[in-house]
Parts: structure tokens; C-alpha cells; sequence
């Protein structure tokens, strides 16, 4: 039997209350958002503390979705998740296709151009809508570097936590 990878990603964060039976609006970093309701349960930090918790119902609401979790049935009770960072474990997502990653994998990762300059580690990634890029940070500073596979990115190895990178290091 497979064992199962239950290290969290970070999809969202629970950022209101819908109604008054314990619903609540999420922030989904899914894409599209409600690819976050197809996964369950969640992991939910409440106080600092991660709980596991079953989503009874779902949909999309504006840019975000709304959710019901279990234990939750009223306004009153949802309150203590306001502002709960929302995770699913690893396990749960499916693998991704090949020249594909997950934000979560490339992030903390070393970025290295052709000459060996080393620029520092992924930050964050950020959507543009034509590309993403990787938001490195490192000793110069931060740099911006298109997420462009074959152009700008030449090779991501998960195993070794690094990206090569055809980009020129500033003087």
C-alpha cells in the first residue's frame, strides 16, 4: 500500500461569513477557484493550530466561493475561522503534467542562470495573466524572472531544489 503524502499546500484562507448557518467565503488560490471544493476534507488553521475539517457543501460566490464546514452551523461558531489560513494535503492534488508545477514545489527553490550566478530562492510567484513569474529573492535584491519553460526557465529539478534560468544577473 502507497503511503499517503500529507504535507499541506497552502489553496486559500477563509476571509468572511455568508448567512448565518456557519457558512463562510473563501479566498481560493485554485485555478479556477472552486477547484478548491474538490477536495476534501480541508486542513484549517484555527488559533495557530491545524484541524482537519469535512466541507459539507460548496460553490463559487463572485470571485471566491462560500463553504459550509462541519462543526460549523452558525455565524457565531464560524467566527473563530475568520482569517484561517485553508490546505489541502499533498495526496490529494493530482500529479501534474509534464513542464507543469505546482506554485508550492518551485517555491524555496535555488535559481541559477547558465553562468552559475546564483540570483536566490523563490519567493513567490506572481499571475500576470500572460505568464507567471517567479518573484526570487536573494542577495542583490529581488528578481523578476517570467515562468516561460524552454525560454526563460530551461530546467526545474524538484529533487534538487533548483531552476536553471537563461537571465541575465544585473551588474
Amino acid at each position: 500500500m502507497a503511503e499517503q503524502d500529507t504535507r499541506q499546500v497552502l489553496m486559500g484562507r477563509i476571509d468572511g461569513f455568508f448567512g448565518v448557518r456557519g457558512w463562510v467565503k473563501v479566498f481560493s488560490s485554485a485555478s479556477p477557484p472552486e477547484n478548491l471544493l474538490r477536495y476534501n476534507p480541508w486542513q484549517v488553521r484555527v488559533g495557530g493550530v491545524w484541524k482537519t475539517l469535512e466541507v459539507n457543501a460548496g460553490r463559487r460566490h463572485g470571485k471566491g466561493l462560500i463553504a459550509q464546514l462541519a462543526g460549523y452551523t452558525d455565524r457565531d461558531l464560524a467566527r473563530e475561522l475568520f482569517g484561517a489560513e485553508v490546505a489541502v494535503e499533498r495526496g490529494q492534488l493530482e500529479a501534474p503534467a509534464e513542464n507543469e508545477y505546482y506554485w508550492a514545489d518551485l517555491i524555496g527553490a535555488d535559481v541559477v542562470n547558465r553562468d552559475g550566478v546564483v540570483f536566490g530562492r523563490v519567493d513567490h510567484l506572481i499571475e500576470t495573466g500572460a505568464n507567471d513569474v517567479l518573484v526570487v529573492r536573494g542577495e542583490q535584491g529581488e528578481t523578476l524572472i517570467p515562468f516561460v519553460m524552454g525560454r526563460y526557465v530551461l530546467d526545474v529539478d524538484l529533487a534538487r531544489r533548483r531552476i536553471a534560468v537563461d537571465w541575465e544577473a544585473e551588474d
